[in-house]
């Protein structure tokens, strides 16, 4: 099985870096130390201006197709909707906020049809989270959504910003004032497919020069400091995003990461 997984597992974006509007982007994945498979994914599509990362979940290979199939019908529901007459620009934030808003609820509708068709009951079979950032006009800002516990950060002078809230049973735990013991971090309160309807989060960010942005899944910042993280994003030039994002890798697996890890950096211009 575990061969079967690692076979059809495909990496959406290649690590390589890549030029967007705003800067400049880098993606790595890693199985880690533990998992047999990578059910993580992530995807860069600098004509968009659209960087994702989704952490996949279910038997077999079904978290690696969620993961890959959400960014894909989210990326193509995107692309579409750009391809189509600009709105006005009074009318561009908020048509932008509805396009993220009805391309994850297409993607979420499609995965929980194909859940349903593998007789899969209601809030069961293959999910995943789904994280990501799109700047639909240049110099405009960052329209940001968010189901589940991957994260989105902001690095800018010198101070590392969560963008995202985990999406846990954990964090709602924490919220609330409840003792020890908690719930365990790693249950959802939702995800992309397994159920019919999602509720994504979403916001608005402006771009400052030299920001630095980390899209990860819960592997990489699980076990470790947000001043470990935050040490690394301090180093981040648009030169060597791809050292950071090995040694942000490397972190995680040295603070006892069990999970797949995942990273992205984009280094905005200035």
């Amino acid at each position: 099985m575990a061969g079967d997984t690692l076979s059809t597992w495909k990496q959406l974006s290649p690590s390589a870096l890549h030029h967007l509007d705003m800067g400049v982007a880098f993606g790595l994945t890693d199985v880690g130390t533990i998992r047999e498979a990578n059910q993580d994914n992530f995807f860069i599509a600098p004509e968009l201006a659209l960087v994702v990362v989704a952490d996949g979940m279910g038997g077999h290979d079904a978290g690696e197709i969620a993961s890959a199939d959400a960014i894909t019908l989210v990326h193509g529901f995107i692309r579409t909707a750009q391809s189509q007459a600009a709105p006005a620009a009074t009318d561009a934030a908020l048509h932008a906020m509805t396009t993220l808003h009805d391309a994850v609820e297409f993607a979420n509708e499609r995965m929980y049809r194909t859940n349903r068709a593998n007789h899969q009951p209601e809030g069961a079979g293959m999910g995943t989270t789904l994280t990501g950032m799109w700047q639909p006009a240049p110099h405009g800002p960052l329209f940001i959504f968010h189901v589940g516990d991957s994260r989105l950060y902001c690095f800018r002078h010198g101070r590392l910003t969560q963008l995202t809230r985990d999406q846990t049973l954990y964090q709602q735990a924490l919220e609330a004032g409840m003792k020890e013991p908690l719930p365990a971090r790693n249950l959802l309160l939702q995800a992309m497919g397994p159920a019919r309807d999602v509720k994504p989060d979403l916001q608005t960010q402006v771009v400052a020069p030299g920001d630095v942005y980390l899209l990860c899944s819960d592997g990489l910042y699980g076990n470790s400091t947000p001043e470990a993280i935050a040490g690394i994003l301090a180093r981040a030039t648009s030169d060597n995003l791809p050292q950071c994002c090995a040694d942000l890798v490397a972190m995680a697996k040295r603070d006892g990461s069990r999970d797949n890890i995942t990273a992205v950096l984009v280094r905005c211009n200035g």
